[in-house]
């Protein structure tokens, strides 16, 4: 039904136009079927009359062969083409016409394009789809997490939120203590300091008092015998026959000093130059203070007078004017930490003046304790050994290194390592004057210098075993 009414329509279109067709062909103008053109006399000349050219001469034209009739000449029928199976009753007309026919062909190709442009357009909405829904999952996820997020951002505020609140306390505290009783504290540290502060001035008072009354040689308040003499051989000689403190004047032209004398060791008359007993005096002094002596000589053991021999060096000064008086022995006494007891008895025994460095010279070795001084370290071996003998060296102190240890290397000074004053090679075999180590034993890292510096004889205990008590003593050589 709905074709039918089309194509009527079609119809009535087609008749309108062809009365309209019509009328306009009534209203154009006749034309004159001739040749020519009339000549309008007004607006143009005459024409020209040209003269007429003879005729031809000649054979005029062979008469035209006569046509043969062919199939082919016959009027080929027009083939309009057709659409969808339709046509017009008019054949001229064909599929010009916009018929029922034509339209539905029209349709159907375009059905067949719509539905490839359909088919792409379902393909596109299936994949986007496809991303829509995948989309759509991880929009789910990322809410999800939002949502975790959320709840955990809530705690941590809540976290933070009682962390500032414990924060706030503590602050708080800490404010009221700043402002009550630090104040306070602070008041009480202050007159704690200020009372240390007048003990420790009182202390150094007293220490400043005991250095100007212990100075070279330590003033004691002894009574010292009235007899005296040269040294100690020379008092023992005139009658003094205990072990004290005695005044001694070797020349009369100097001050007589203090000095102890040992009346019982080997039938007496020692002066005691050196001794070593409790780590009660600091051995590792200038050449000055080696040159004139330093420490305690003696001290009351509670009778009244000096009885006990305390640390001290005599002074190179006063050992080299003694062995000047005559031919001098050495006797070197020490002690272990176990009571165990060696000697070094030297019958020859001198010390040059400071004018050549108080050279040192020994001589006729005995005794128990190994002949260090002249041997060097019974340990050692060859060059190494040389290297520790002390006779013919000079005396050394950590301000004048005069030892046989031949370095561009200041650092590199026995004096500086091995903590004393002595007649050093490179370094020693003997360190009488060495740094004091209580219990005996020591090793390098208690050491100031990593080195073997305490009050040692190698030959009877080693390196590394410092001794408890250690003398030296000196008189006059008598041979017998």
């Amino acid at each position: 039904m709905k074709l039918l009414l089309l194509f009527l329509l079609c119809v009535s279109s087609v008749q309108s136009q062809g009365s309209v067709d019509y009328d306009e062909e009534d209203e154009s103008p006749v034309v004159d079927p001739r040749g020519h053109r009339p000549v309008d006399k007004r607006r143009e000349m005459a024409p020209t009359l040209r003269p007429v050219a003879p005729p031809i001469s000649g054979a005029g034209y062979r008469p035209r062969p006569p046509k043969q009739g062919k199939t082919g000449d016959k009027k080929e029928r027009i083939v309009y083409p057709d659409a969808g199976g339709c046509k017009h009753a008019l054949e001229e007309l064909g599929v010009l016409c916009p018929t029922g026919c034509e339209l539905r062909t029209t349709l159907l190709k375009q059905e067949k394009t719509v539905k490839a442009v359909v088919h792409d357009l379902k393909d596109k909405v299936n994949t986007l789809s496809e991303s829509s829904s995948t989309f759509y999952e991880y929009v789910t996820v990322l809410e999800d997490k939002l949502v975790k997020r959320q709840k955990q951002r809530k705690e941590n505020d809540d976290l933070l939120s009682q962390y500032n609140t414990e924060v706030e306390l503590q602050y708080n505290y800490i404010k009221d203590n700043l402002d009550n009783n630090i104040p306070s504290s602070l008041r009480v540290l202050r007159a704690v300091v200020d009372s240390l502060h007048k003990k420790i001035q009182k202390l150094e008072n007293a220490i400043a008092t005991q250095v100007d009354y212990c100075r070279s040689p330590c003033v004691v308040s002894c009574n010292i015998p009235v007899v005296s003499g040269k040294e100690c051989e020379d008092i023992i000689r005139k009658g003094g026959e205990t072990s004290e403190m005695y005044l001694i004047q070797p020349d009369p032209f100097t001050k007589p000093y203090r000095v102890y004398c040992d009346m019982e060791t080997d039938n007496g008359g020692w002066t005691l130059i050196q001794n070593r007993q409790d780590g009660s005096v600091n051995f590792g002094r200038r050449w000055d203070q080696y040159r004139n002596g330093f420490g305690n000589v003696a001290k009351s053991g509670g009778k009244n007078y000096c009885d006990t021999p305390g640390e001290y060096w005599l002074g190179n000064d006063k050992i080299s004017q003694l062995t000047k008086i005559g031919p001098t022995e050495v006797l070197i006494e020490m002690e272990d930490w176990n009571g165990d007891k060696v000697s070094a008895h030297y019958g020859g025994f001198t010390i040059q003046n400071e004018g050549n460095k108080y050279q040192l010279s020994v001589s006729n070795y005995k005794g128990t304790a190994g002949n260090a001084l002249m041997e060097g370290a019974s340990q050692l071996h060859g060059e190494n050994r040389t290297m520790t003998i002390h006779n013919g060296m000079f005396f050394s102190t950590y301000d004048r290194d005069n030892d046989g240890w031949v370095t561009t290397d200041p650092r590199k000074q026995c004096s500086k390592e091995d903590g004393g004053g002595w007649w050093y090679n490179r370094c020693h075999s003997a360190n009488p004057n060495g740094r004091y180590y209580w219990g005996g034993t020591y090793s390098w890292d208690m050491a100031k210098h990593g080195t073997d510096d305490g009050v040692v004889w190698m030959n009877w205990k080693g390196s590394w075993y410092s001794m408890k008590k250690m003398s030296m003593k000196i008189r006059p050589y008598f041979p017998q």
